[in-house]
């Protein structure tokens, strides 16, 4: 990338989020309220597409603290390679159980490194598709389903306007903050998330962080998942 062209891309990010505070406090009166107590928007994109498809397999149905815990000896286990298609592919199976992986999650990561490095799953292209032509590349993956090809749109691809109405924890965080009740099924979700657009992707981060500060304060908000 040229020089010249970071300022621009800099400004450009700025404008967006610029533009998305502004219309989810009009839009979203109880939103609004809370992203000012919450404070600027800090995350950054995932520059390791490969990486953080990994993390977001590690982190399905486990706490953030153990898929974290994982991970660590994950890449102990790499001997100083990363996270890489070549080193994940080069561990057995019984090396990534003892890791505390489970045996599926192990075929997971040995079936996304298979596709990477015979090209049946280009990474670098993908960011030139729209949003379902990328989702339906990835769940292509054993073990990626709709939940982490969203991840991967809106943390590897920063893209603005996902809504990725199936993560249990984004769904118990609004329950709270609009006072849902706990039956609240999908579409009352959606109708909440329907004044957000275009900038779904930037709402969800603030109510994930408004969730997370309350639990955390000390909680690095520049990098989800985990």
């Amino acid at each position: 990338m040229a020089r010249t062209t970071i300022p621009s891309l800099l400004c450009r990010r700025q404008h967006h989020v610029a533009s998305a505070v502004e219309h989810l406090r009009s839009a979203d009166a109880t939103l609004g309220r809370h992203i000012e107590r919450v404070g600027p928007f800090t995350l950054r994109m995932h520059r390791d597409r490969f990486g953080l498809l990994v993390r977001s397999i590690l982190s399905q149905q486990i706490s953030t603290k153990a898929a974290r815990a994982i991970r660590q000896k994950l890449e102990a286990l790499t001997r100083g390679a990363g996270l890489t298609p070549q080193a994940l592919a080069a561990l057995t199976e019984s090396q990534m159980r003892a890791a505390g992986l489970s045996a599926q999650k192990a075929r997971y990561l040995h079936d996304l490194s298979a596709r990477v490095l015979d090209g049946r799953l280009e990474l670098s292209r993908l960011h030139r598709l729209p949003d379902e032509a990328v989702i339906a590349e990835l769940v292509a993956v054993k073990g990626i389903g709709r939940w982490t090809a969203q991840m991967f749109l809106m943390f590897a691809l920063g893209r603005l306007d996902v809504f990725p109405e199936d993560d249990l924890g984004l769904r118990a965080a609004i329950r709270e903050l609009y006072g849902l009740p706990a039956s609240a099924e999908r579409q009352h979700f959606q109708r909440i998330a329907a004044s957000w657009r275009p900038y779904s992707t930037i709402a969800s981060w603030y109510v994930w962080r408004w969730s997370d500060l309350k639990t955390d304060p000390t909680m690095d908000a520049s990098r989800y998942p985990v």
